[in-house]
């Protein structure tokens, strides 16, 4: 039989809620669409926002959101997006699609849209397009009170007050669609922009760098190596996307795990161990950084990651539109868990993304919407923002499977825990595909009141929610006898299940 221990008393670290961010880019139909309707539009929306939209996101409690990208963010210019609508000038989206950008949704919008949810803003700034004096700009104007041309600019444009901005982003992936850079001119290039990002107004910015694309080393140390002693760092970005690529970098055509919807058992475990990987990561990229920062004065991010599948059927290929399943809803379980039990090396993540892109907390369709496997895993885990990370033991049997001629294995069973009050709260996943795993569960030297179980499963592995049944995968909620000296539960098959155990 499989064991779960709990060692409540070997706390780990607390968990930073925004672990549990999220990331809208200008981006297909994330942005417009997804959430920008316009306030004409027949879809009952706040100054333009979708109010179903929102009512989702708020119920997830988003703590950070990620804008304007993404690659769209080096090629954005922001006061394109600010004044009267009619006036703002419309550009083409060169990395995606070539779309037009009307620029209707920009700087007030955004801080709008976290408002009405409940998130902070984190914007990038452009630096691969983009000047040290237009982000500095942008600061001011969204960060300073009064008394300036800029700040009497944002007064004029609706927002009297500022809007307080703390996160900001020095430029996306700047290896690639941020400018091609290597990293010694990157170093060089954040140093610059960097430097005249003030903390106006009393705010305290907190600056994000950008990290490598899936955990190059190379990036990270040679960026510090150039960095040096510079004082004004406090976050740095890595990507990383559930995707084969070659040693290059580059996506592979061939996908060793399906499409989105249409995958067999050996391509989930194979997909489900690509987005195991991020354990690896996450100890690699922190280590090098503990060489150059031993007081981890600079904090770990991964401010986008998911998965990422070919591009579906009808619908435009650089919009990465993709349907979400239970494959997607544990991958997104297995690496929220990784965060969880690395809390004391990662301060935040943004999945990508939030609407209609890639793995998407929310799908859209004129008026109708709903809420992807992906999405219940937020619900679910939204207990674990700013609780106390504790060690966790799963012991059970690898699941061995072959994909093009190799071996691989994933584990059965693995998850995390955390302590908020009197509340134990356990997640567990089981990655089998069509086998139940009874499991032991272990919390030793605690005596326990009552538990309740939420599970997420569906009657296959390929579940998923749509247009006209958008109900079909929903958590299940019960309670839980639970017997202090032997405590056996059985756990579904390709499951996410969460038990909030009372102390």
């Amino acid at each position: 039989m499989s064991t779960i221990r709990v060692y409540v008393d070997n706390p780990i670290a607390t968990i930073n809620k925004n672990i549990y961010g999220h990331f809208a880019e200008h981006l297909g139909s994330c942005i417009y669409e997804g959430i920008w309707v316009g306030e004409d539009s027949a879809i009952p929306n706040t100054n333009g926002i979708r109010n179903d939209v929102v009512e989702a996101l708020k119920a997830i409690a988003p703590p950070v959101i990620r804008w304007p990208g993404g690659c769209f963010a080096d090629d954005y210019h922001w006061q394109d997006g600010i004044g009267p609508r009619e006036s703002r000038p419309s550009r083409v989206n060169i990395w995606w699609g070539e779309d037009v950008e009307s620029n209707h949704f920009g700087t007030h919008e955004f801080i709008e849209l976290c408002r009405l949810v409940g998130a902070d803003p984190y914007i990038v700034g452009n630096v691969g397009s983009g000047t040290p004096h237009e982000l500095r700009n942008w600061v001011e104007y969204c960060n300073v009170p009064g008394n300036t041309t800029l700040s009497e600019q944002r007064a004029k444009n609706g927002s009297p007050e500022p809007f307080g901005v703390e996160y900001w982003g020095v430029g996306n992936e700047n290896w690639g669609c941020g400018g091609r850079m290597d990293p010694q001119d990157y170093a060089i290039e954040y140093k610059r922009f960097s430097t005249y990002m003030r903390d106006f107004g009393g705010s305290s910015l907190f600056l994000i760098a950008c990290g490598p694309l899936q955990g190059e080393p190379v990036w990270t140390r040679e960026f510090f190596e150039k960095l040096g002693d510079f004082p004004k760092i406090h976050g740095f970005g890595a990507h990383y996307y559930a995707r084969v690529r070659d040693p290059e970098g580059t996506p592979i055509p061939e996908t060793f795990t399906g499409t989105a919807t249409d995958y067999n058992n050996d391509q989930w475990y194979y997909q489900l161990h690509l987005g195991l990987e991020m354990e690896n990561l996450v100890l690699q990229q922190r280590a090098i950084m503990d060489g150059y920062d031993p007081e981890r004065k600079v904090g770990l991010i991964f401010d986008e990651w998911g998965t990422w599948h070919p591009p579906a059927e009808g619908h435009h290929p650089r919009h990465l539109w993709q349907q979400n399943t239970m494959r997607d809803a544990l991958v997104a379980a297995t690496t929220l868990d990784i965060f969880n039990r690395h809390a004391d090396k990662v301060i935040m993540s943004n999945i990508a993304q939030t609407i209609n892109v890639l793995q998407a907390m929310i799908l859209t369709n004129g008026d109708k919407i709903l809420k992807t496997p992906t999405y219940h895993v937020y619900d679910m885990y939204k207990v674990h923002q700013d609780a106390t990370s504790v060690a966790t033991r799963f012991e059970s049997d690898d699941i061995q499977f072959g994909m093009k001629n190799e071996d691989y294995s994933v584990p059965a069973l693995t998850g995390s825990a955390s302590i908020k009050g009197d509340v134990l709260t356990l997640n567990v996943v089981n990655l089998h595909a069509d086998t139940p795993i009874e499991a032991n569960i272990d919390i030793k030297g605690i005596a326990i009141k009552e538990a309740s179980l939420q599970v997420l499963a569906s009657d296959g592995i390929h579940g998923h929610n749509t247009f006209d049944h958008p109900d079909q995968v929903l958590p299940q909620t019960s309670t839980v006898a639970v017997d202090d000296k032997n405590w056996t539960m059985t756990f579904e098959p390709a499951s996410v299940s969460v038990l909030k155990i009372q102390l």
